[in-house]
């Protein structure tokens, strides 16, 4: 079992500087609050408590009059001190400023009925207002049953809520406790921007005692959901109140249109390649640095994002936020294998959230081309890359690329900015293999050679024929630790 704290406790070990929020005013969490935008409803028709009273709020029992309801709530607030399963208002971590959200699971398993949905509601239109980054702490067990079905339309609202603020631009970051299940999963944990999860953390939207018989419990971890590609990282306690202070830095919105990224530097102080067959084999030695080693000189801080939240990852495909010289960049680097669908899918959510946030976005491009088994077939390859390539070119913010190594086709295009691309000396792109092309147009394999001239695919050639701007030649660092 992981981490159980309280609400409050919850809180402290995360800040000090927590001002909570006054009880929603004339909320009442009913049917007619959880209608949509644009829509009328009749006015609210309140089951009769056991006297014939209407039900008009925690003294009754519930909208359900569901019998010993009252006195279940009663029983929760003795033992936690609280009137409701969730705490809300605004907070400091990081020296910066949050709407914070803590699921208090003492209180009906932190479950969520009417005045959980108002509180939430409140919670996200304050973050609107303020234009504040909402972090949710978050531990429940779902819906409440004593509220049917006028406790599940809370998520409802809370997905409109959601959505409006990321209308508005702000971040959202989810912290998964133990356990993170049903509609709270489904909704401000699953819906969040950047996803982080404690050791141990049950995190999935069966509950326990409701899962299949023989379902495997791995699925239904915090680390069983991050190797499916669902959450961003697992964070020890000892670390959570830096990471997420790191997070909230790193993804402030911003008005203003940011610079590009400045380009990386390059390591080689070898000169440009001959031949297209000597760009070829530069590009494909083990020796010349890979993605980690640039992202490891350009970034002071740096932050990992996982997953396509489809189910999958791509271990060839690093991507996430950092701090260049004080100044947030998204990143997306391609490791020098074949980029798989999920690897895409990841590269296009984090292009789009740098898009939202006013981040700019650098990519770093090293793939012999998009993975082509029947496996990434299935996964919806043509799909992925599509995905990828719709969000660079739709992009706001500067989208900055720097050919690493091998440019593969439109595997590697599809991460390429159209004009803002740069390659180094140890690069080459090409619209296809010089074996593959070779093979195609039925050349002996002694030709491959003037083949990958032909194509003229060298990062000189590239300049000239205006695909890459530059040739980047600087010389740093290689052997910098990352921090």
């Amino acid at each position: 079992m992981a981490d159980r704290l309280t609400a409050r406790e919850a809180i402290a070990a995360l800040t000090t500087d927590f001002t909570e929020s006054a009880e929603p005013s004339g909320a009442t969490g009913s049917a007619e609050s959880a209608a949509p935008a644009g829509t009328t409803t009749s006015p609210v028709t309140h089951t009769p408590g056991p006297h014939g009273a209407p039900d008009r709020g925690p003294a009754a029992d519930g909208p359900l009059d569901w019998s010993g309801y009252a006195d279940s709530r009663a029983r929760a607030t003795a033992r936690t001190g609280e009137q409701e399963s969730v705490v809300h208002g605004t907070a400091t971590v990081g020296g910066r400023t949050c709407v914070l959200i803590s699921f208090e699971f003492g209180f009906l398993g932190g479950s969520l009925g009417q005045r959980t949905g108002d509180r939430l509601e409140a919670a996200y239109e304050e973050a609107t207002v303020k234009r504040l980054p909402l972090v949710s702490l978050i531990a429940t067990g779902g819906s409440r049953m004593q509220e049917g079905m006028i406790a599940l339309t809370q998520l409802h609202r809370v997905a409109r809520a959601s959505a409006r603020l990321r209308a508005a631009g702000p971040a959202q970051l989810a912290v998964l406790r133990d356990p993170t299940t049903g509609g709270g999963w489904a909704t401000l944990g699953a819906g969040a921007d950047v996803i982080l999860a404690l050791p141990g953390a049950q995190v999935g939207f069966a509950g326990s005692r409701v899962r299949p018989a023989g379902a495997d419990p791995g699925a239904y971890t915090a680390e069983g959901q991050l190797t499916a590609g669902q959450i961003d990282a697992v964070v020890p306690p000892g670390e959570l109140a830096a990471t997420v202070g790191h997070w909230l830095r790193l993804l402030a919105h911003r008005d203003t249109p940011p610079a590009p990224a400045p380009v990386p530097a390059a390591f080689t102080t070898r000169g440009l390649p001959g031949t297209g067959w000597d760009a070829v084999l530069r590009a494909r030695s083990a020796d010349r640095p890979h993605a980690e080693a640039y992202l490891n000189a350009y970034f002071g801080l740096r932050l990992p994002l996982s997953g396509d939240r489809c189910g999958g990852t791509d271990p060839g495909l690093l991507c996430g936020f950092g701090l260049h010289e004080g100044e947030p960049v998204a990143y997306v680097a391609q490791c020098g294998t074949a980029t798989r669908p999920a690897g895409y899918r990841t590269a296009a959510r984090v292009i789009r959230l740098a898009d939202r946030l006013g981040v700019p976005v650098l990519t770093l491009v090293d793939t012999p081309g998009a993975a082509n088994d029947a496996e990434a077939e299935r996964a919806g390859a043509g799909a992925a890359i599509a995905d990828a390539f719709a969000a660079v070119a739709a992009a706001g913010v500067p989208v900055t690329t720097l050919v690493i190594g091998e440019g593969g086709s439109g595997g590697a295009l599809a991460l390429a900015a159209p004009d803002n691309t740069h390659v180094t000396a140890d690069s080459y792109f090409s619209v296809i293999a010089p074996e593959l092309a070779a093979a195609i147009l039925k050349r002996t394999p002694d030709r491959v050679h003037a083949t990958a001239d032909q194509l003229r695919l060298r990062p000189q050639d590239l300049v000239d024929l205006g695909v890459a701007r530059s040739v980047v030649r600087s010389v740093v660092r290689a052997d910098r630790p990352r921090p």
